[in-house]
């Protein structure tokens, strides 16, 4: 629970040094792969190459593909065309993509979360009541990618380490996670990525470095580790508590004059969304122990 609580944290404060000093200067792709490259340097001599279960290090790669490498690039993204409290807002729904997933698992359908994902919508409709573009509809989109993604590398990390218990230390099995998120964050750079829109300023080296070494490197263990020690709903209920840490961060440091009342409204309608979900857990989990 305390590495969940930590990382918590420390997140709260990425979401606003993205917002503020990285987004729409300087070019996603790069910062992804900068990130990567930076978290990787930090796990890949520490890794043990030998005697590590192929199937595992095949999880991994696939573990760091989708929670690193897929998620953060569509969270890039979608701060060209989202506020950093929208964004935030919008990652609430992670639990809601950890149910689901874990339906995958376990083989079943639960028909509360296709409603409450209706209603989630219709409370980020809210957030924004004057007439949207197809910008706003697109940073929506990504950032369901990106939930999805990530709470995929939650529930099969957690899935991966149960099924390949091992003696060696996860931190020393943990290499091949930025290996993985590398396969995506490489390519999307070299196809889709502006050389133009490099780093300019010594503040952005930084902040890319911090992001890299804590928010990624460190941040991403800690979370999976601690992912791996608790059960389904705490891990729930710890992917909600980086909202209201990140919203308070911002607010109270860089964008004082956001809506607060149509953050609210909209907010409250997409946490009411989280409550179906979990009047739908309860009957599936009973019938799962019968």
């Amino acid at each position: 629970m305390r590495y969940l609580v930590f990382v918590t944290l420390l997140w709260a404060f990425s979401f606003s040094l993205i917002g503020e000093y990285l987004a729409g200067q300087v070019d996603s792709y790069f910062a992804v792969l900068t990130r990567v490259l930076i978290a990787g340097l930090v796990f890949l001599p520490l890794t043990r190459w030998r005697g590590v279960s192929p199937a595992f290090v095949r999880g991994m790669l696939l573990i760091g593909a989708l929670q690193f490498g897929v998620t953060y690039v569509c969270l890039y993204l979608s701060f060209s065309v989202l506020s950093v409290p929208e964004v935030l807002l919008f990652t609430v729904l992670t639990p809601l993509h950890v149910t689901l997933i874990e339906d995958v698992f376990n083989r079943r359908f639960n028909p509360w979360a296709l409603l409450a994902a209706l209603i989630a919508v219709a409370g980020a409709g809210l957030i924004r009541y004057e007439p949207v573009g197809a910008d706003f509809y697109l940073g929506f989109f990504l950032l369901q990618i990106a939930n999805a993604t990530f709470a995929a590398g939650q529930v099969c990390y957690k899935h991966l380490l149960a099924r390949y218990p091992s003696s060696i230390a996860q931190h020393r099995r943990f290499g091949y996670f930025y290996l993985g998120a590398l396969a995506v964050a490489l390519p999307a750079f070299l196809l889709f990525g502006d050389g133009s829109r490099l780093p300019a300023t010594a503040l952005q080296w930084g902040v890319l470095v911090w992001l890299g070494l804590a928010a990624s490197g460190l941040g991403l263990y800690w979370w999976n580790k601690g992912a791996g020690l608790v059960d389904g709903g705490t891990l729930a209920v710890m992917n909600n508590a980086l909202v209201p840490a990140g919203l308070l961060v911002n607010l109270l440091l860089w964008n004082r004059d956001a809506d607060l009342w149509r953050l609210s409204l909209g907010g409250a309608v997409i946490g009411a969304s989280l409550c179906l979900t979990r009047l739908g857990a309860a009957p599936a989990a009973q019938a799962v122990a019968r």
